[in-house]
């Protein structure tokens, strides 16, 4: 901190270079709201409160640099957050607060709705939830007879590339919650959502064990960091 010359004579500390920045930062997203911000300005201003004593704008590049967006940024692992020059344990752990405040909204998005017509938010949170997990997770959106959200679990983690998937489990858990309906969701680490070949059967095992029991497999959305696949979608289910 740096130290100035009253008229008086008397000292004291002159302000951080970077606080009017971060009022005209601010001043801008009152008046023009989160469009009118680019990624790195809209993440300085959430590491304002989290960092008030340090320059945010350096951490906040350094941070799209690494992670490539604004969602990756929020979603990398905490053993690679620490990397960033900055960020220690309290900081990272005040950045996962704010992810899992925004899957939280996602989800609301959804609930109480007919999922099948609100597809695409369907699609942008299963992508918020899992799209940057650093290993494989198999989740399960579980519906009553309208069609509206019950439950939303992880089932399995698994590794890098593979989850377990056991489809007694699956329907075992479905029959306690008085589900009709599934939609299965994986994410691929990888960046890549194509399906690969066990992908399709264990999605067509599941489908196979539900349907006597009159539980119908929607469909099972795969999730990458470069978009997403469906299976309905590509006639595989």
């Amino acid at each position: 901190m740096t130290i100035k010359h009253t008229r008086e004579g008397a000292l004291e500390e002159a302000r951080p270079h970077y606080i009017g920045h971060r009022e005209r930062l601010r001043e801008r997203f009152v008046t023009g709201g989160g469009a009118a911000l680019q990624d790195y300005e809209l993440l300085e201003l959430l590491l304002f409160r989290i960092l008030p004593r340090r320059d945010t704008k350096p951490v906040a590049k350094a941070m799209l640099e690494r992670f490539g967006s604004f969602s990756e940024a929020l979603g990398a692992p905490p053993h690679l957050l620490e990397e960033i020059d900055g960020l220690g344990p309290k900081a990272i752990a005040d950045l996962k607060v704010i992810l899992a405040a925004a899957q939280r909204i996602g989800r609301d998005a959804i609930l109480n709705k007919p999922i099948l017509g609100s597809w695409g938010e369907v699609i942008d949170y299963c992508k918020a939830q899992m799209a940057y997990e650093a290993t494989e997770q198999f989740r399960i959106l579980f519906l009553d007879k309208k069609n509206r959200l019950i439950a939303d679990e992880v089932q399995q983690t698994g590794t890098v590339d593979h989850t377990p998937v056991y489809p007694r489990e699956v329907i075992k858990r479905s029959l306690e919650l008085s589900a009709t309906a599934l939609i299965l969701v994986h994410n691929h680490p990888s960046g890549d959502p194509a399906p690969s070949s066990a992908d399709i059967q264990m999605t067509r095992q599941i489908a196979d064990v539900a349907k006597p029991l009159g539980i119908v497999v929607h469909d099972h959305i795969i999730i990458g960091r470069s978009g997403h696949s469906s299976l309905r979608g590509l006639k595989l289910i």
